[in-house]
C-alpha cells in the first residue's frame, strides 16, 4: 500500500520539460537523468554504491539494476507477492506525458522554423534588390569616373601642348634674340676690312673671353657657310654679297688674336704654375681648332724639346766621350738612364696635362709622339751610322758587328721606352708601331748587314791564324826543310775553338734575328740565311784545312817518288827515304787530326742547328727540310776531301810496307841455305818491322777516327795490306823450313789486324795460313790439303808454284791431274 500511495504521489507531479534543455551541448543521459532522478532516488543511490558491478557485505546486483541483500533473499524466499518494480507506473506515466511535451514541443519549433523561412526569404528579396539597384549606382559612378578620367586626359594634352608651343615659342625667341645679337655682332664686323677698333665692349672685355671665343665662332662659320653658298651663284654669273667676305677676314684676324692672347695668358699661367687659369684658357682654346693650336705649343714649349743642354746631355750620357768610342754595354747603361729620365719627364706632364686640358688623351698622344720622333730620334741618328758593307771598318774598331750591336741594344732599350710610355698613357697613339718606324731603315737592310758582319769576322780570324801559323813555322825554317820538316807541319790547320768561334757569332745573329723579326716567316728567313753562311763558313774552313792537309800527303808521295826512281840504280837505304818515310809518317799524322777535327767541328754545327736553329724554322712550312738540305750539301765538299786524303793515307802507309818489305826481307827468309837445321819460330826482321811501323802510325787512327769512318778506312787498309803482302811474297821461292817461317809471319800479321775489328779481314789472313801449308807439306799431301776450303784452289794453285820443289817433284802435272779430278 505504502509503494502503491507513492506512485500515486508521483503522477501527480508537474513535467518540467523546456526547449532551453535541448540547446547547447545536448545529453540525452542528462535528460534521462534529470527526468527519473525525482522518482528513482534509490536506483541512484545503488548505483553509486555498485559502480564495479558487486555488492559490499553479502550485497548482489539484479540484472534490472536493483540490489539484493540478504534480507531480500530472506523476502523473496518467503514468497513472490509483492511487485518486483513498483515504479514502473509512475515511469510510465512520466514518459507519455514527456512523448506529448516533446511532440508540442516539435510543432512549436516547426511553426518557429516556418515563420523564420518566410521572414529569411522576404529579407532575402529586400536584399537583392538593394544589391541591384547598388550594382547600377556603381556603375555610374564607374562611368563618371571614367568620363572625368578622359577629361583630364584631355586637358593634360592640351597643357602639354601649350607647354611645347610656349617652350618652341620662347626657344625661338631666344634663337631671334641671339641671332638679333649675332646680326648685331655681325654687321660690326662688316663694317670695314681690317677695323676692330669699333667692336662691342664684349669682344674687348678679358673677363667675357669664353663668350667671346664662342660668338666668334658661330659668327665665323656662318658667314663661312653663307659664302660658300654664294659660290654656285658667282660662277652662274650673278652677283654675290662682298658684305660677309669682309666680316669672315675680320672676324679671322680677331680670332688669331684672341687665340693669341689665350697662349700668351696661357704661357703666363704656365710659368707661375698656376693650373686653375691654365684650365681655363685650355677650355677656351678648345672652341678654336679643338684646341689643336694649344695642345701643341703646350707640348712644342717643354724643355725637353727647346733646351740645348738637355740634347747634348743626352748624347753626352748615352754615347760618353766623344773622343772614344763607347762600348754597347755602356751605350746599355746610358739609355737605361736617359729613358727613365724621360719616362719620369713625362709622367710629371701627365700629372699636369690631366689638370689642365679638357682632352688630355690628345695632349698625351702630341707629347709621347714628339719624344720618339725628336728626342729619341736625334739621339738614334747619332748613335746609329750605317758602316759601308764594301768598305768597313777594321774588326780591331768593332767593324759591322758594332753596329749591329749597337742597333740591337737601341732597339731592345727603346722597345722597353714604348712600353713604359703606354703605361704612363699616350692616348689613341700607337707607340709600338711608331718605335717600329723608328727603326724601319736599319731593319730592312738588317740581313745584309749580318752576313757582311759574319763574313768579316770570318776573314779577320783567318787572317789571325795564318799570322800565328806563320810565327810557329818561322824559327825552324831553312833548318826543317833542308830535311823535310816543311812537309810535316801545315799551316793553318783545322782549329776546333775557331769553328766554336764561328757558332758563338752565328749564335749572337741568331739572337739579333729574334729580335728583329716579329712574324714567324720573316724570321725563318732571316734565320736560315744567317746559318747557311756559317754552313758556308764551316765548310770552306774544314774543306781547305783537310786540302791543306792532303798537300802535305801529296808532298810526302812526290819524295816517295824520287826515292823510288833513284832506289832503281843503288837498291840503298838512303838519307832521302828516312827523310820521305818521316814526311809520310808525319803527314799521315797531320791528316787523321784534320779529320777528327773536321769530324767535332761537323759535330758542333749539327749540335747547334739541333738546339738553337731548328725550333726556329719549324713553325714555317719547308724551311727546316731545306736548311737539313744546305747542311748536308754544304758539308759534302768536306766530305769529298776527307775520303779523298784517308785514300792517300793508305796509299802513304802502303808505301812505306811496301819499302819496308823490300829493304828488309832477304830471299834466305824463306828459303834458307841450312834448311835441314833448326827452325827459327820467330817472324822476320821484316815482318816485325812492318808491324812495328804499322802499330806505330795507326795509333793516331785509332784514336782520332771514330765509328763508320774508322770501321770503313781499317777495312780499307786492311784490304789493301793483304793484297800487298801477297803480291809481295809471290817474289820469293819457298823451302819447307821457309814455309814455317812465312806462316809464323803470317800469323803475326793476322794477330795485328785482329785489332782492326774487321771480320772479312781476318778471314783473309786465316785463309792465309791456311794457304802456306802448301810450302809445309809432301807433294803427295797437297790434295788432302784442300778437301775443306775449295775455294782458295786457285790462290793455292799460285803459292803451290813458289815451292822450291815445283819442277823437281812435276808438282804442275799433278796439280793439272788434281784440279781436274
Amino acid at each position: 500500500m505504502k509503494e502503491r500511495s507513492k506512485s500515486s504521489s508521483v503522477s501527480n507531479l508537474p513535467l518540467i520539460l523546456n526547449i532551453d534543455d535541448f540547446k547547447g551541448d545536448f545529453s540525452f543521459d542528462a535528460l534521462f537523468g534529470n527526468l527519473v532522478n525525482e522518482l528513482l532516488p534509490s536506483f541512484q543511490e545503488d548505483s553509486a554504491d555498485s559502480a564495479d558491478g558487486h555488492g559490499i557485505g553479502g550485497t548482489d546486483v539484479l540484472p534490472n539494476g536493483h540490489t539484493r541483500t540478504s534480507s531480500d533473499a530472506t523476502k523473496f524466499a518467503q514468497g513472490l507477492s509483492a511487485p518486483l518494480f513498483p515504479e514502473v507506473d509512475a515511469l510510465l506515466l512520466l514518459f507519455k506525458n514527456s512523448c506529448k511535451e516533446l511532440v508540442d514541443l516539435r510543432k512549436q519549433i516547426d511553426g518557429k522554423l516556418s515563420n523564420l523561412k518566410k521572414e529569411v526569404s522576404t529579407q532575402d528579396d529586400k536584399h537583392r534588390k538593394t544589391l541591384t539597384e547598388l550594382e547600377k549606382g556603381v556603375d555610374g559612378l564607374f562611368n563618371s569616373f571614367a568620363r572625368l578620367d578622359s577629361r583630364i586626359s584631355s586637358v593634360g594634352q592640351t597643357a602639354a601642348k601649350v607647354g611645347d608651343h610656349l617652350q618652341s615659342a620662347d626657344a625661338q625667341r631666344e634663337t631671334a634674340s641671339q641671332a638679333i645679337e649675332l646680326i648685331k655682332y655681325l654687321m660690326e664686323f662688316n663694317r670695314n676690312p681690317g677695323s676692330l677698333m669699333e667692336l662691342s665692349p664684349l669682344f674687348s672685355d678679358d673677363s667675357r673671353v669664353a663668350e667671346a671665343a664662342s660668338i666668334a665662332q658661330k659668327l665665323r662659320s656662318f658667314a663661312e657657310e653663307d659664302i660658300s653658298k654664294a659660290m654656285p651663284s658667282v660662277v652662274g654669273g650673278a652677283t654675290a654679297s662682298r658684305g660677309l667676305e669682309v666680316a669672315v677676314a675680320n672676324l679671322q684676324e680677331y680670332c688669331n688674336e684672341l687665340e693669341n692672347r689665350l697662349l700668351a695668358r696661357f704661357d703666363a699661367a704656365s710659368q707661375r704654375r698656376e693650373l686653375s687659369t691654365m684650365s681655363e684658357c685650355a677650355k677656351i682654346l678648345s672652341q678654336f681648332n679643338r684646341g689643336t693650336s694649344a695642345m701643341q705649343h703646350y707640348v712644342a714649349t717643354r724643355p725637353m724639346f727647346i733646351d740645348v743642354e738637355v740634347m747634348n746631355s743626352d748624347n753626352k750620357l748615352v754615347l760618353g766621350d766623344q773622343s772614344s768610342q763607347a762600348s754597347p754595354n755602356y751605350v746599355a747603361r746610358g739609355l737605361s738612364k736617359l729613358y727613365k729620365e724621360i719616362t719620369d719627364t713625362v709622367r710629371k706632364e701627365a700629372a699636369t696635362i690631366m689638370a689642365v686640358f679638357p682632352s688630355p688623351n690628345d695632349v698625351m698622344s702630341i707629347l709621347v709622339q714628339r719624344v720618339l720622333e725628336q728626342r729619341v730620334t736625334s739621339l738614334l741618328d747619332k748613335l746609329l751610322e750605317k758602316p759601308s758593307i764594301a768598305h768597313p771598318r777594321p774588326v780591331e774598331e768593332g767593324g759591322i758587328l758594332l753596329y749591329l750591336r749597337m742597333l740591337a741594344v737601341a732597339y731592345e732599350k727603346t722597345q722597353e721606352l714604348a712600353r713604359d710610355l703606354q703605361a704612363v698613357g699616350c692616348g689613341d697613339l700607337d707607340v709600338e708601331g711608331l718605335t717600329e718606324s723608328l727603326f724601319s731603315a736599319h731593319k730592312d737592310e738588317y740581313p745584309e748587314y749580318e752576313q757582311a758582319s759574319l763574313r768579316q769576322l770570318y776573314q779577320a780570324k783567318l787572317e789571325e791564324l795564318r799570322a800565328e801559323s806563320q810565327k810557329v813555322s818561322e824559327p825552324s825554317g831553312t833548318i826543317g826543310r833542308s830535311k823535310g820538316a816543311s812537309v810535316a807541319s801545315s799551316p793553318l790547320e783545322i782549329s776546333v775553338a775557331a769553328v766554336t768561334e764561328f757558332v758563338r757569332w752565328n749564335e749572337e745573329a741568331i739572337t739579333r734575328c729574334t729580335l728583329f723579326s716579329s712574324l714567324p716567316a720573316t724570321l725563318a728567313a732571316n734565320v736560315r740565311s744567317v746559318f747557311t753562311c756559317l754552313l758556308h763558313q764551316v765548310s770552306q774552313y774544314i774543306t781547305d784545312g783537310l786540302e791543306r792537309a792532303r798537300d802535305s800527303l801529296t808532298e810526302a808521295a812526290s819524295l816517295r817518288e824520287r826515292f823510288v826512281i833513284g832506289s832503281s840504280v843503288s837498291r840503298r837505304v838512303t838519307s832521302q827515304a828516312e827523310a820521305a818515310a818521316a814526311a809520310g809518317e808525319s803527314s799521315f799524322k797531320s791528316f787523321m787530326v784534320a779529320v777528327q777535327r773536321a769530324g767535332s767541328s761537323v759535330a758542333i754545327v749539327q749540335q747547334y742547328f739541333a738546339n738553337s736553329i731548328s725550333r726556329l724554322l719549324l713553325p714555317v712550312d719547308g724551311s727546316h727540310a731545306a736548311a737539313c738540305e744546305e747542311m748536308a750539301t754544304a758539308m759534302s765538299s768536306a766530305e769529298g776531301a776527307a775520303f779523298k786524303g784517308l785514300h792517300q793515307c793508305i796509299e802513304t802507309v802502303m808505301a812505306e810496307v811496301d819499302r819496308l818489305l823490300s829493304a828488309e826481307q832477304k830471299a834466305a827468309d824463306y828459303h834458307s841455305p841450312d834448311d835441314g837445321m833448326v827452325h827459327d819460330h820467330r817472324p822476320t826482321n821484316a815482318c816485325t818491322r812492318v808491324v812495328a811501323y804499322l802499330s806505330r802510325v795507326l795509333e793516331t787512327a785509332f784514336t782520332t777516327l771514330e765509328g763508320l769512318n774508322k770501321q770503313a778506312f781499317l777495312t780499307e787498309l786492311g784490304n789493301y795490306l793483304y793484297k800487298g803482302l801477297v803480291n809481295h811474297w809471290q817474289k820469293f821461292t819457298f823451302s819447307p823450313s821457309g814455309g814455317l817461317r812465312l806462316k809464323r809471319d803470317i800469323t803475326e800479321y793476322g794477330e795485328f789486324v785482329r785489332s782492326f775489328n774487321a771480320p772479312t779481314i781476318d778471314e783473309k789472313f786465316e785463309l792465309l795460313g791456311i794457304l802456306a801449308n802448301v810450302f809445309i807439306v809432301a807433294p803427295e799431301s797437297l790434295s788432302s790439303l784442300f778437301e775443306g776450303t775449295p775455294s782458295i784452289r786457285k790462290d793455292a794453285q799460285r803459292f803451290i808454284q813458289l815451292r822450291d820443289d815445283y819442277k823437281s817433284a812435276k808438282l804442275a802435272s799433278r796439280l793439272s791431274s788434281l784440279w781436274s779430278s
